[in-house]
């Protein structure tokens, strides 16, 4: 029986999956220690998939696919650039892995963001739809782009995949990447506490704490009304939106995708930013709203996205 092996490399979670005519049948999640590398990872990401296999009945996987949260040369099966995750990456033939362990595998690498994508456009929200951007939300901002039936690559492996480096505020916060006034540093869990203790607005109580608060909890609060949390929760969502309406001008999709934990949140994030969205994006004719709409496939969009990948032109 055929199936794919899909790996979503998370600066905190590995998370693997089993995966058959694109319907996830297992998966495992094992602690990542992005800092310290991918190649001490290596052995327990084995290990992990051979339980996967064995609970299955399957002596080995048809195909292997990482979804790798950085730069990927598709054409060689190699992370090419890092971003303080897996920063070995780069150096480890990830090819004589996956046939040393499963003779007659194959194997294919791409940006994690962009994986997320092929997932939501095969399987997901973006079924039938033939242009499509995808963002996620998460620790940093990941985006990916399908334009005329294409997923996009560009010259150097880049193109769609850096959404969350769009420049939003060319004044603003310095981001991990070395730009100033990404979409990822004005708006994403990693920079929260930034955010908030930066934030002369609010109450110094509030921004004394900015370390024990996070998104999930934000939300969860938003709706009773609280000033310190309204203006944290709308200031991300403004930011978010500015990047979609930035995603909409450069790829003009049929739709746009928000996806990530933060999801969770749907309810309030999605009327938020369709709206703010609708009345800044430019739209010649009668081309008529942007939709935007939650991804269906939550944790999940990268590992089914790697059941598509051989097939995904």
């Amino acid at each position: 029986m055929k199936c794919t092996i899909g790996i979503d490399l998370g600066g905190t979670v590995i998370k693997i999956g089993i995966v058959r005519d694109g319907k996830l049948l297992e998966t495992v999640r094992i602690p990542a220690n992005s800092s310290s590398g991918l190649a001490p990872s290596l052995p327990v990401i084995t290990e992990a998939i051979e339980g996967l296999l064995s609970r299955h009945g399957i002596a080995g996987p048809d195909a292997v696919g990482l979804a790798f949260p950085g730069i990927v040369d598709v054409s060689k099966g190699r992370a090419t650039g890092t971003n303080a995750k897996y920063s070995d990456a780069p150096s480890i033939d990830l090819e004589s892995w996956a046939a040393g362990n499963w003779p007659g595998t194959r194997f294919f690498i791409d940006n994690d963001a962009r994986m997320a994508t092929v997932g939501e456009w095969k399987a997901g929200a973006g079924a039938g739809h033939g242009n499509i951007v995808m963002m996620t939300i998460g620790t940093g901002i990941g985006t990916g782009a399908v334009i005329d039936g294409r997923l996009i690559y560009g010259k150097n492996w880049c193109a769609g995949a850096l959404g969350g480096h769009m420049i939003v505020d060319y004044r603003g916060r310095r981001c991990s990447c070395g730009n100033v006034g990404c979409v990822e540093a004005m708006a994403s869990s990693f920079f929260l506490p930034e955010i908030i203790a930066g934030n002369s607005g609010l109450d110094e109580e509030f921004r004394n704490d900015s370390d024990n608060r996070n998104f999930k909890t934000l939300f969860g609060k938003y709706a009773a009304g609280d000033r310190n949390v309204k203006a944290v929760v709308e200031y991300c969502m403004d930011v978010w939106s500015a990047a979609v309406v930035n995603y909409v001008h450069a790829y003009d999709p049929e739709i746009v995708i928000l996806g990530g934990g933060i999801m969770k949140s749907a309810d309030i994030i999605i009327p938020y930013v369709s709206e703010k969205v609708n009345s800044l994006v430019f739209r010649a004719g009668n081309a008529g709203k942007v939709d935007i709409v939650p991804a269906e496939l939550g944790d999940d969009a990268a590992i089914i996205g790697a059941d598509f990948y051989l097939n995904k032109e």
